[in-house]
C-alpha cells in the first residue's frame, strides 16, 4: 500500500528529512553523551529490578 521509496522513512533517512543532512548522527551523539552521564543513575534505577526475592 505505500510507496517505500517516497512515503516510508525510518532511522537516518527519518531524521536526516526532518533535521538535514547528519541530523541522525547528531541524534545518536547526544543520546551517547546523556547514557554515559547518567549512567549511574540509570544503573541504580534498573538495579532495582535486578534484585533475587
Amino acid at each position: 500500500m505505500l510507496d517505500l521509496e517516497n512515503e516510508l522513512k525510518v532511522a537516518e533517512e527519518f531524521w536526516d528529512f526532518l533535521g538535514g543532512q547528519g541530523a541522525y548522527n547528531e541524534l545518536l551523539d547526544c543520546f551517547e553523551k546523556a547514557g554515559i552521564e547518567l549512567r549511574p543513575e540509570i544503573d541504580a534505577y534498573f538495579a532495582r529490578f535486578n534484585k533475587k526475592r
